[in-house]
């Protein structure tokens, strides 16, 4: 049975897309953020993996078409924030300082923490790239000598966590301000935080999609920087 499984072109594709289904189901019946369909779908595949006795490779086969469609996807998030233009440019300086905020404290939260817990160069910069979208971490990665497959775990670990506590956050620390909000999520947790963004409102979700692009270019010429620290 798992060797018809593994061997099946589109396996990986149906179960991830199962998964997430699965998973969306479970948010609209809880209504809570712990049930992010990206967090079921990874659960669910991992589970359906040790059950069937399938190897990540043969997964992996099928699954990454889907993967083809990250950039078009991300490239897509431009929408929301053309129809916010206006409130761009009135918000200019305040939006640029508070990219470059988030991208400082998220490339210095990694030297920190590295030094504090005593990793090598290699490990050091496998994790700068944590909170930009895949399609630029993985690059960034590989170009700073990392380990990409634990880079774009850590991207996606920390984009879960930025959409389940991303909203928690602003409501602790008293953040109203819609364009604070949504650069927040942009900038720490790249697009499954803007996910979130754009439930929360259409200038949350404009101003994370905006956060994503600028805190990726910075944080290709940051974490050029910060790789020589360590």
């Amino acid at each position: 049975m798992s060797s018809v499984l593994s061997d099946s072109t589109f396996f990986g594709v149906v179960v991830s897309l199962i998964g997430y289904e699965f998973g969306i189901i479970l948010k609209k019946k809880f209504k809570s953020a712990i049930f992010n369909p990206l967090l079921i779908s990874i659960v669910f595949v991992m589970l359906m993996l040790l059950m069937c006795n399938v190897e990540y490779k043969n997964y992996n086969e099928g699954a990454k078409y889907i993967s083809y469609l990250l950039t078009p996807a991300t490239v897509c998030l431009a929408l929301p924030l053309y129809q916010q233009m206006e409130l761009l440019k009135r918000n200019a300086k305040a939006i640029s300082i508070g990219v470059v905020a988030g991208v400082i404290s998220a490339l210095g939260s990694v030297l920190i923490l590295a030094k504090l817990f005593g990793l090598d160069h290699r490990e050091y910069v496998t994790l700068l790239p944590k909170s930009i979208t895949t399609a630029i971490g993985m690059g960034v990665s590989e170009e700073l000598g990392g380990i990409v497959t634990i880079t774009v775990a850590v991207i996606i670990i920390t984009g879960v966590l930025g959409n389940i506590v991303g909203e928690t956050v602003c409501k602790v620390f008293r953040i109203k301000q819609p364009i604070a909000k949504g650069l927040a999520l942009g900038t720490a947790a790249h697009a499954i935080g803007t996910s979130r963004a754009m439930e929360m409102g259409e200038v949350e979700g404009a101003m994370s999609s905006l956060a994503i692009a600028v805190a990726g270019l910075l944080t290709v010429v940051g974490a050029a920087i910060f790789s020589h620290f360590m």
